[in-house]
């Protein structure tokens, strides 16, 4: 199969053979990407025989080592075995996936919630099977990239408005044929900069224009919002037709869900290829996510943590002078610019004791290859003021800030 038949005048695989950047960087060990933890109890990981801190993690509530998450997994194993075998649609469906839907759909204040397999299935599979043919999408362009293909794969038109640009979302939305079905589709909580939708404006805008508003609140519910999320910010979580949400971040475990009116969820459960033909969650990611749901309500100490180590770890990083972009939650991204440097930067952190992540275009804007630190609520103070000297040190090295609090 190396060879192909001399008709073919261009291999498809000819991409993959030229694909050599990844070499290059591990050659120059500087590869941050696939690093397998070898023991983690949350806070504190071992990677390659180091023990780091974790500073990269969505594990914004610390839940994925507490002993009554695991021994909710453990009790549901030996209750229901390893997995459901099928799909929702047909032999897939446990007692504890209605019960996690209907305890969800209280808790974020709507009438109805279906399970997917996963976070990415979740926008990926609600967005291509309410939007359709003859109906306008409009995107933020910063949305993750399962609400990208969630709009390719719709067939509706889609029109993608700058970055939190209020005004251009105004211009599409007044210029849109007024008898299009209409969907505004955004992050709540941005996954890169950590900022936040503009949620009251978005919602403005919806009932002008007669629109329907759609959030992800991937890395907003459990973090923002007492936990519920980025509309519970501004109070406007009943003026937001469809939220969205993960639980391989805050609620420790895999899968995802949605939330809204019954009947549109109703329709989405019927519809939904990625909910039809995918197997459903396995019984112990279910027990998992019923079980950190009930530690979110029982233990708000926990959000109010998260948020105070987020301010606390943004004014310091700033005073150190780093360019933290307008980061508004336990996402803060650390601006580093080049490539090379940023990978460069990454490994002398991770050698100071600190795993982040790197993160390079087209994730973020050319030019602008960051450092991603997210934080946990298990994260103690002295945690904190390790990573903040970490990278005060490498900070310096490396001529991102000076000895001022400035950055060079």
């Amino acid at each position: 199969m190396g060879e192909l038949n001399k008709v073919a005048t261009q291999d498809i695989f000819s991409k993959a053979y030229n694909f050599t950047k990844a070499d290059e960087v591990k050659e120059a060990g500087l590869y941050p990407y696939f690093k397998p933890l070898e023991a983690t109890d949350g806070t504190i990981v071992e990677i390659e025989g180091h023990e780091v801190i974790m500073a990269g993690s969505n594990n914004y509530l610390g839940l994925t080592n507490d002993p009554r998450t695991i021994e909710a997994a453990q009790a549901a194993l030996t209750k229901y075995g390893t997995g459901c075998t099928g799909s929702r649609y047909l032999n897939g469906t446990l007692d504890i996936h209605l019960e996690l839907e209907d305890k969800l759909a209280e808790y974020m204040g709507k009438e109805g919630c279906v399970l997917f397999s996963t976070g990415y299935q979740t926008n990926e599979g609600s967005i291509q099977t309410i939007a359709g043919r003859n109906d306008i999408i409009f995107s933020d362009r910063d949305n993750h990239a399962c609400i990208v293909v969630g709009t390719l794969c719709s067939n509706a038109k889609t029109v993608r408005y700058k970055h939190n640009d209020m005004g251009q979302l105004r211009k599409f939305l007044e210029s849109a044929d007024p008898e299009a079905g209409k969907i505004i589709i955004t992050d709540g909580v941005f996954s890169m900069s950590g900022t936040l939708a503009k949620i009251p404006e978005l919602v403005s805008m919806a009932k002008e224009f007669g629109a329907r508003l759609y959030l992800d609140d991937a890395h907003a519910v459990g973090v923002v919002g007492g936990g519920k999320g980025s509309a519970a910010v501004f109070g406007l979580t009943d003026q937001v037709d469809l939220i969205s949400g993960t639980f391989s971040k805050s609620f420790a475990s895999l899968g995802g869900f949605l939330v809204g009116e019954r009947p549109v969820i109703e329709y989405i459960r019927h519809h939904s290829p990625a909910h039809i033909f995918s197997a459903s969650m396995p019984p112990a990611n279910v027990a998992t996510v019923l079980k950190a749901l009930e530690i979110l309500q029982e233990e708000p100490w926990r959000v109010a943590r998260l948020e105070e180590i987020s301010i606390y770890m943004r004014t310091e990083l700033e005073k150190l002078g780093f360019n933290v972009w307008s980061s508004e939650s336990p996402i803060i991204p650390v601006v580093i610019g080049d490539i090379m440097k940023c990978f460069q930067f990454w490994k002398d952190l991770f050698e100071e004791g600190v795993y982040a992540n790197a993160v390079i275009p087209p994730a973020v804007p050319q030019g602008q290859s960051l450092i991603r630190t997210s934080y946990m609520a298990s994260h103690t103070d002295d945690h904190l003021d390790r990573i903040l000297e970490a990278f005060r040190k490498v900070g310096l090295k490396h001529g991102i800030i000076d000895h001022n609090g400035h950055s060079a």
